[in-house]
């Protein structure tokens, strides 16, 4: 192997190496955006037009900011909703009386919750379970509704209740649909995901979903960063993001330690070509200095 030869082969694995996290990073945004897209376009909501105008109302929003709007918890206390902010919100709007799907949905997120968490760090999001039928759903009724379910006290898990005027705008900002019934009211089965600034990010539909269709877009939020390489907890980050697998027969995200096995391959394949690299050039070296003996 020349000199050339081996130049050329130290670049291309450097590069390699360099190049690991970022493609990886990439890989793991272009599989989230991707398993959202599935879900939405799979959802039976295109069983009538008013159904699919639903929809098209809920996707509309993503990419927008939500206002901070007022509200009261359990307790009774007011809270804003940009106390919520600087971490990923999860934003469930339900109706305490509802006989149906609403304990479902909620009864789903209780049971990723914990997967969550475990995936991403305890505290990495918060959840709030607001109830739109504002002239029913008062803070005792909140309380009652998340001890019905099971999931009063969940950490970062709040239910909270509003006026008319908040409630309304609330449900423009997410792009949310009700109406009354004979049973109480029709709506979509929405989950939304905000991230920390505030902006709408992505929508999850449906009673019953498969866990990674919310934890992925949170995964996303709560381990993305702009620049991968600006600091080493940006980079700690950006393997958290694509080495966090979700494993379904454990039904648990598990680390991919393979990252690490191939860039353990990668150094010692670089350690053996700098040693060649140094032996050729010493040898070269050799090789001058006689020549220029013999010429001498």
């Amino acid at each position: 192997m020349n000199l050339m030869n081996l130049r050329c082969l130290l670049a291309s694995v450097l590069t390699s190496v360099m190049l690991l996290l970022i493609v990886g990073d990439a890989t793991a945004k272009t599989a989230s955006q991707k398993l959202r897209e599935e879900h939405a376009a799979q959802q039976p909501l295109s069983r009538t037009g008013q159904e699919q105008a639903a929809l098209e109302r809920s996707q509309s929003v993503i990419g927008q900011k939500v206002g901070d709007l007022s509200f009261r918890d359990a307790g009774g206390r007011t809270v804003r909703l940009s106390q919520f902010l600087g971490k990923p919100l999860i934003i469930n709007l339900i109706y305490t009386s509802c006989a149906e799907s609403c304990g479902v949905v909620t009864a789903m997120l209780a049971d990723t919750y914990e997967t969550a968490f475990d995936a991403l760090g305890d505290g990495s999001f918060t959840a709030l379970t607001i109830g739109f039928d504002w002239k029913n759903d008062t803070p005792s009724r909140m309380r009652a509704y998340a001890r019905q379910q099971g999931v009063e006290g969940f950490a970062g898990w709040h239910f909270l209740s509003g006026d008319e005027d908040t409630v309304q705008k609330l449900v423009e900002a997410v792009g949310f649909t009700y109406f009354p019934s004979p049973k109480g009211f029709d709506h979509l089965d929405q989950m939304t995901i905000i991230n920390g600034e505030g902006v709408i990010d992505s929508q999850i539909y449906g009673e019953l979903f498969d866990k990674p269709l919310l934890i992925e877009p949170l995964k996303a939020l709560v381990f993305g960063t702009t620049a991968p390489f600006r600091s080493l907890d940006d980079l700690v980050k950006k393997v958290r993001l694509f080495c966090t697998i979700y494993d379904p027969s454990a039904d648990r995200y598990q680390f991919d330690y393979s990252l690490f096995l191939q860039i353990a391959v990668g150094a010692v394949i670089i350690t053996i070509g700098f040693t060649i690299l140094a032996r050729e050039l010493l040898a070269a070296r050799r090789r001058r200095r006689e020549n220029e003996k013999s010429a001498a």
